[in-house]
């Protein structure tokens, strides 16, 4: 079941205190109506009875999708790799091979739903998205592409894309690549990132993760 709470919160705008429902929880295989609010960001989203300014509001949720086996756990601008919640392990204490994963922001939320839902390896992704914003870079003269997403995987077509944030302005720009290059993301993850599967609680897969892991593969086929 999804778990929903009443709680005061402020507008930012003018200050005003009011009651608003927060959804701690969403069990996308049960109430998949509140899936559906949540991904569109009308969920989050609140409007002030005093001035009248809407806001989207950001607070610790859990998204459980008990039909693919996965659970995604935002906090935002959590910045540990790795979170034990007894808690919610011992709900959950019956359930065996889910992936668990934390994330700080909603865009990297939302993105984790995609993959999983996509069938896709989130290791095998985020490495993937590392070595196209690399060549993004490049293509643009940047030093660096930071913030990007996964938002097109066409498996008939052989094709994986990302939306990638870029410039002073933050400008979205869109590369897409072959699936080969997530084909040999997989192999490395398959040849070092064992461990990694195997940590218990949820553990946040991002771009940090990403660099560390090439450096140690690097290591590895050099023998370093």
């Amino acid at each position: 079941m999804s778990n929903v709470i009443s709680k005061e919160i402020v507008c930012p705008k003018c200050g005003q205190k009011s009651s608003a429902h927060l959804y701690i929880s969403i069990n996308a295989t049960n109430d998949p109506q509140f899936k559906t609010e949540l991904l569109s960001g009308r969920l989050m989203k609140s409007k002030c009875s005093g001035c009248g300014h809407e806001f989207q509001y950001r607070y610790p949720m859990l998204y459980n999708d008990m039909k693919r086996r996965f659970m995604v756990y935002m906090i935002p601008q959590i910045d540990r790799f790795q979170l034990e919640d007894r808690s919610l392990e011992d709900d959950y204490r019956n359930l065996k091979g889910i992936k668990k994963r934390i994330t700080a922001d909603f865009n990297s939320f939302k993105e984790k739903i995609f993959i999983f839902e996509s069938g896709l390896d989130d290791m095998a992704v985020e490495l993937t998205k590392y070595a196209i914003s690399e060549m993004v870079a490049r293509k643009q003269n940047l030093g660096r592409v930071s913030e990007g997403y996964l938002t097109m995987y066409n498996r008939e077509e052989n094709t994986i894309g990302f939306t990638f944030f870029i410039g002073e302005n933050s400008e979205p720009f869109v590369q897409s690549a072959r699936l080969e290059i997530y084909r040999k993301s997989m192999k490395i993850v398959t040849a070092i990132c064992g461990n990694d599967k195997k940590l218990s609680g949820f553990i946040k897969i991002d771009r940090e993760w990403a660099e560390n892991t090439l450096f140690r593969y690097k290591r590895v086929i050099h023998g370093t």
